[in-house]
């Protein structure tokens, strides 16, 4: 059996932020009939790692799938100046996701729901200025079971067992009323389980983005918030009868415990730098059915952090962004496969400066994360 496993190639998985997203509803469409140089930089780096299974975050979603339709055609299936040969990926998946979705509600309690720029933003499930900011898409050379898909876009944060309810610190009260805190919603984008039927059998890709860590005040609710956005998979890859855990048509548990799964995205919090609340990450890298020893690491974020000369505590060649002067780089992106799958390779498409494929790394402040799957030897 094990000699038969051996002759699978390994199964490329991969998390890119792309930042291919705009401040107006159908922007994103617009740039890429116009022919956006960014998007070819990403679709170069993708046609360079040519990942099996992909993850795009900050991907503006359209109903109509235009944005998704006009990338795949436009620029993944030409070949693209650094990149290598097309790309072509027959099997996708894109959803409604929270993020600029009106709520409706005073969600950052300025005296009114809704309204201009930023406010408007603030009071939508997830912040963004149009229903679809910042949304996620996947691709994959495999069929994704788009009937054992689940979505929990809708799932309140109140149901979330012992959820770190954002307190006023002056007073202790809480800071959101009582008919706030009972509508909102966990995710900010949404979080989805896309079971992909590759050659290692079915594979669930757990996908997020939680919010970061930052743009709120002493009573940090989007800290919060993001540490609970990383929980919701802890527990969905937990034992448990998770009666709580409902998705958003209706099923309700966890993921079963014999599943492999890899967690992927952009999950705004760093091991042991940056803004989040301490352990956010951890709640995943030391969770049992994790494999998250392997690290994927680059030159660039070596070079990069070397040049901001910020301090930092954890190993800077994981670092998978840059975040400019006061931000500098972190590792806020991951490929975390289950304890069920070995990791063959991987690493962080970042070269150093005098490398020729530095011209296409630059496109968004996050860099791509891959990695090399292959089953377990029995």
């Amino acid at each position: 059996m094990a000699e038969s496993m051996n002759l699978i190639p390994p199964l490329r998985i991969a998390t890119y932020n792309t930042s291919l997203y705009d401040d107006a509803d159908g922007g994103l469409v617009a740039q890429l009939q116009a022919g956006d140089p960014d998007a070819r930089k990403i679709a170069a780096v993708l046609q360079r790692v040519r990942p099996d299974v992909v993850l795009l975050n900050e991907f503006d979603y359209d109903p109509q799938a235009r944005a998704a339709d006009l990338f795949q055609r436009d620029y993944l299936e030409v070949a693209q100046t650094g990149g290598g040969e097309p790309l072509h990926y027959p099997y996708r998946y894109l959803a409604p996701v929270n993020t600029g979705v009106p709520s409706g509600l005073d969600l950052d309690r300025n005296g009114r729901a809704g309204g201009n720029d930023r406010d408007r933003g603030n009071d939508a499930w997830g912040y963004g200025l149009h229903p679809g900011q910042y949304g996620m898409l996947v691709l994959s050379r495999y069929p994704i079971d788009r009937a054992g898909v689940r979505t929990f876009q809708q799932l309140k944060w109140s149901a979330l067992p012992d959820a770190r309810q954002p307190r006023d610190p002056a007073t202790g009260a809480a800071w959101y009323p009582p008919q706030v805190w009972s509508q909102l919603r966990l995710s900010s984008k949404s979080h989805w389980d896309v079971p992909i039927a590759t050659p290692l059998g079915i594979v669930h890709l757990l996908a997020a983005h939680p919010t970061p860590p930052v743009f709120d005040g002493a009573e940090n609710r989007n800290g919060l918030r993001n540490f609970d956005e990383i929980r919701l998979w802890a527990e969905y890859i937990s034992p448990g009868a998770h009666e709580w855990l409902c998705d958003d048509a209706g099923r309700c548990g966890g993921l079963p415990t014999e599943a492999r799964f890899v967690i992927a995205g952009d999950y705004n919090a760093d091991p042991d730098d940056g803004d989040g609340v301490h352990g956010a990450i951890a709640q995943l890298l030391e969770h049992p059915r994790v494999n998250a020893g392997f690290v994927p690491r680059s030159a660039g974020a070596v070079e990069r952090a070397a040049e901001r000369g910020l301090p930092r505590d954890g190993d800077v060649g994981s670092h998978t962004g840059d975040f400019g002067p006061k931000g500098g780089t972190l590792r806020l992106d991951y490929v975390l496969p289950s304890a069920n799958l070995r990791v063959r390779d991987g690493g962080v498409f970042w070269p150093d400066e005098g490398d020729p494929d530095a011209a296409i790394a630059g496109a968004s402040d996050h860099h791509l994360v891959w990695l090399d799957l292959v089953a377990p030897v029995r």
